[in-house]
């Protein structure tokens, strides 16, 4: 689903009052003022925003971010009060007629080029291509790779837990651990594009329409510490507004008839948590999910949880399953699934061995990877530092890199190659086999004929002369799409929903062994024959040559 260009356009309105023209480094402003001295308000640039290596040790990424640069694009001016400070923060002998230029640029003379949002990525391919006037391309630099690098991390972090957990549920649950309320707010955001189904933060999902979960903290079960603290232990049948039953003494009825099941005495399992979960039961008995390892484990908070679940049951509800915080997972999963197994059959409730066990506490991708090699019995994860903080990769590294400037190619050299750019306007293009999986991303210089299906293509390493191939596609995508022009969006946008499928339709298309976790097959990433000599000429006319003496 995509939403037509005019919601599209009405939708601008909504974005991050922090995204604005001054959320940028010092020195593209200074740079842009250097510009204008140099009398360079009519070149005409060509940017490409790219990053040199995958995250997380891995072999692609999601890309994430387009929507909120293209928010930004619209809004982009500066107020009187930004003039206004920048008369303030920069030289006195800046000449007033900048500020005056400066308070009339806008991005109407902008063309951006990019990846459909919730697309695979590879390193050096554009995620977006920015041309226009040297000096508001310029500008644009660091608000651009600000919203696409957090919002491509984020997206392929939730990816790769998403490959890691298979078709269990996950929630994000990091807010409190975020770096700051608007790393909260992304975070939430790109980790359901990413595959999350839901979140914990309230704001995001009003915001973002993402499905909100949350059960309750240990402070509630230790908030009480006997049944005689329950000021309300009635509770209506379901369906029905009279005749309420006692919810406690169904609850207690049920604990005594669990005992040998359990294999424990009643004055083992703790008073207070029984009832902080009848009252919780009461409070939401078609929500009951509940945390079970305040104090012990398999000797309270089951047994605990067990008997109110069973007493919701006598009233018509039925529980929906128990969170581990703690403590061995693998192990009391297992052992919280042995008793639901058992209490269904003995109680002829089948439903019951199916209840949810969810597990958060410090979750990072190998844990889940250890889970699955211990065989564990959990079908949900609750997941927040590692997931919000990307603790295994804090950033991305996206750059952004002038190619051409007044339509001649620009080249940035360096001992490192893996810093060298590519120059000139590019094309880039995704070639796949017969199989459906996608083979190689081509660049190709933007006056080429794009490649044809069924039609050999030579495609080449960058550099390394001796590494090329011949490719001849079943299928070929064409990866840069024109989305902002003429001070507009000219795409309809997808919905949240739309860029989560894409993700996965996107995925997909990679072989199993580019995606997994350890020691994954690179994806090749290569230059037409025209683009090598074109990379090498200009390699060879910019090097300085050397002398020996």
């Amino acid at each position: 689903m995509c939403e037509s260009v005019s919601e599209t356009t009405n939708r601008q309105f909504g974005q991050n009052g922090i995204v604005q023209p001054l959320l940028t480094d010092l020195y593209q402003i200074t740079m842009a003022y250097a510009y204008w001295k140099s009398g360079k308000t009519k070149d005409y640039a060509v940017f490409d925003l790219f990053f040199r290596k995958n995250p997380f040790q891995g072999e692609f990424t999601i890309f994430a971010g387009l929507e909120e640069c293209l928010k930004f694009l619209g809004k982009f001016h500066y107020s009187h009060s930004d003039i206004e400070y920048l008369k303030q923060t920069l030289p006195p002998s800046t000449e007033e007629e900048f500020f005056l230029y400066l308070s009339t640029v806008t991005a109407k003379d902008v063309k951006l080029y990019a990846l459909a949002e919730g697309s695979v990525a590879f390193p050096r391919v554009p995620l977006m291509r920015v041309e226009g006037p040297l000096i508001i391309v310029q500008l644009l630099e660091t608000t651009l790779l600000t919203l696409v690098n957090y919002a491509s991390l984020m997206a392929t972090n939730a990816a790769r837990y998403r490959i890691a957990s298979g078709n269990l549920q996950l929630f994000e649950f990091g807010l409190r651990r975020a770096q700051g309320p608007d790393g909260g707010l992304s975070a939430s955001k790109y980790s359901y594009i990413g595959g999350f189904d839901g979140t914990s933060n309230v704001l995001a999902g009003k915001l973002f329409k993402i499905p909100v979960k949350g059960t309750h903290a240990h402070a509630y079960i230790t908030s009480f510490n006997s049944i005689q603290e329950l000021k309300n232990t009635m509770l209506p049948q379901k369906d029905r507004g009279d005749n309420p039953q006692d919810l406690l003494k169904l609850s207690l009825d049920w604990r005594s008839k669990l005992l040998p099941i359990f294999n424990v005495i009643s004055t083992e399992a703790s008073e207070g948590e029984l009832a902080a979960l009848i009252s919780f039961a009461i409070a939401f008995p078609e929500g009951f999910m509940a945390l079970v390892d305040t104090y012990e484990v398999q000797r309270s908070g089951l047994l605990n949880f067990c008997a109110v679940a069973l007493a919701l049951n006598d009233l018509g509800y039925r529980a929906i399953g128990i969170r581990l915080d703690s403590g061995d997972l693998a192990y009391l999963s297992n052992v919280a699934r042995k008793y639901f197994t058992e209490i269904s059959k003995s109680f002829t409730l089948p439903w019951f061995e199916n209840l949810m066990i969810m597990a958060s506490n410090d979750i990072n991708e190998e844990t889940i990877l250890s889970l699955n090699e211990q065989g564990h019995k959990i079908n949900c994860f609750g997941i927040g530092t590692h997931l919000v903080t990307c603790q295994r990769q804090p950033a991305l590294g996206c750059v952004y890199k002038m190619v051409e400037l007044n339509h001649y190619p620009r080249i940035k050299l360096s001992q490192d190659v893996s810093k060298v750019t590519m120059p000139g306007c590019k094309d880039a293009y995704r070639l796949y086999s017969d199989s459906g999986h996608a083979l190689v991303d081509l660049l190709q210089r933007s006056i080429e004929p794009p490649p044809r299906v069924n039609e050999k293509v030579l495609c080449r390493h960058p550099f390394e002369e001796s590494k090329r191939a011949y490719v001849i596609p079943s299928r070929v995508e064409k990866l840069l799409e024109l989305y902002w022009e003429n001070g507009r969006i000219v795409q309809s946008l997808p919905v949240l929903e739309t860029i989560k499928q894409r993700v996965i339709d996107s995925l997909k298309t990679l072989r199993s062994d580019i995606k997994r976790n350890l020691n994954p097959t690179p994806y090749k990433v290569a230059v037409s024959d025209e683009l090598y000599h074109f990379i090498h000429d200009l390699w060879l006319q910019n090097a300085p040559i050397g002398e020996l003496s």
